[in-house]
């Protein structure tokens, strides 16, 4: 089982140039990314599809050295979390809105010896997950409604954040606190500064100049 590291950058593929994504993957390797965010989307539990076991174990092939963060945003989860292990995932994100089958989930990712994170859109109540902290090695906050790449920050996320992070540190958990959604140079030091340790960034990295835009993201997450 890896270990999470801190302060990093998860680059999320979906938004990448696929035709070209092995030059792409190349330049986060040179650029030292560890992470690569994996969104799977299935039509039902949000309104878009994009990709599924075949890509990651394919992407796996060549990239067993970057960590595969992979992100469920599909209905009852724990019909897939078995395979989406078996092709090379490092952890397993599931949705708390997704399944009524929680702890069943935590148990199935934690079985095949990898991380188990949960994840909560913007409109479900930070509380709701107090109960599985204990439980998990990551909590993965939406900052935007998950479906599409592209959208902007919602600026509530922050207090969202500090919350769950004030409540991780009283009671001594050991939970990285990952967001996702509408990252950019001009709001990731207010991200990072509310408690936040692993940031994905999707369209912010993959648009344009790739290294310099990773370069700086750096000089302020590091």
């Amino acid at each position: 089982m890896i270990k999470l590291d801190k302060n990093e950058i998860a680059v999320s593929i979906l938004n990448a140039d696929f035709y070209n994504l092995q030059k792409s993957i190349e330049i986060f390797r040179e650029n030292k990314i560890k992470y690569l965010h994996l969104d799977v989307m299935d039509g039902m539990f949000v309104p878009n599809i994009s990709f599924g076991m075949p890509i990651i174990e394919s992407l796996k092939k060549s990239c067993s050295d970057f960590v595969f963060d992979t992100h469920l945003m599909i209905t009852e989860p724990e019909r897939y979390i078995d395979k989406f292990a078996d092709v090379g995932s490092n952890i397993i994100t599931i949705h708390l809105e997704a399944t009524d089958k929680i702890d069943e989930c935590i148990k199935m990712v934690k079985d095949k010896n990898i991380q188990v994170g949960i994840s909560i859109k913007p409109n479900t109540e930070v509380e709701k997950i107090y109960p599985y902290l204990d439980k998990i090695d990551l909590v993965l906050m939406m900052s935007v409604y998950p479906g599409f790449g592209g959208q902007s920050f919602i600026v509530e996320s922050l207090d969202r954040i500090k919350k769950l992070k004030k409540y991780i540190d009283d009671n001594k958990l050991n939970v990285v606190i990952e967001v996702d959604g509408g990252i950019n140079i001009d709001n990731v030091q207010s991200v990072t500064d509310a408690g936040v340790e692993l940031v994905v960034i999707g369209s912010a990295i993959c648009k344009g100049d790739i290294a310099a835009n990773i370069d700086n993201f750096n000089k302020v997450i590091n």
